[in-house]
């Protein structure tokens, strides 16, 4: 199963494209980040993280994928830019006919770390080596997407595993 991570951002968007093996093991495929020029135009922003999505999704084909959810900061209008560039990377996602699951920040540290509370290098550390790699993937939003699809998925793999089990409410 091949999924696609994404750290959603205006300026900086990160996406990670791990795969799992036959033995358990994750195997990244792809990582980076699409950025746009902070002097550019919101709208001509949007559609370049919109293309470059897009452009991800066609040329790797991804079973599903894994956002980051969205947490309201002190800053307002830095979250609703984040939340447009979100907006327009879940709609390359469904235009593509990808499957999408949110993640929280605490959930994605969980998931890697172990810790919901983990620091970032932390986190960095153990994506660098669940996904056997030599140097903490950079920059920092193409490690921290890496991280969003690891969570995506474990969290599939549960799905998978006990999709048959019928659990008490």
């Amino acid at each position: 199963m091949l999924v696609l991570g994404i750290d959603p951002g205006i300026a900086i968007t990160g996406f990670g494209l791990i795969r799992d093996g036959q033995d358990g093991s994750l195997e990244s495929v792809d990582y980076g980040v699409i950025t746009t020029p902070a002097g550019m135009p919101t709208a001509a922003r949007l559609q370049q993280i919109y293309r470059g999505v897009s452009e991800l999704l066609e040329k790797h084909q991804p079973s599903s994928a894994g956002i980051e959810k969205l947490l309201f900061g002190r800053n307002v209008t830095t979250a609703m830019a984040v939340g447009q560039a979100r907006g327009v990377t879940i709609l390359a996602l469904a235009d593509a006919g990808v499957e999408i699951s949110e993640y929280t920040p605490a959930s994605v540290k969980e998931a890697v770390a172990g810790y919901g509370n983990a620091g970032k290098g932390q986190v960095q550390d153990m994506v660098r080596l669940l996904l056997n790699l030599s140097d903490i993937p950079r920059p920092d939003d193409a490690a921290d997407a890496l991280a969003v699809a690891i969570a995506h998925l474990h969290t599939a793999r549960y799905k998978q595993l006990y999709k048959d089990q019928q659990f008490p409410v």
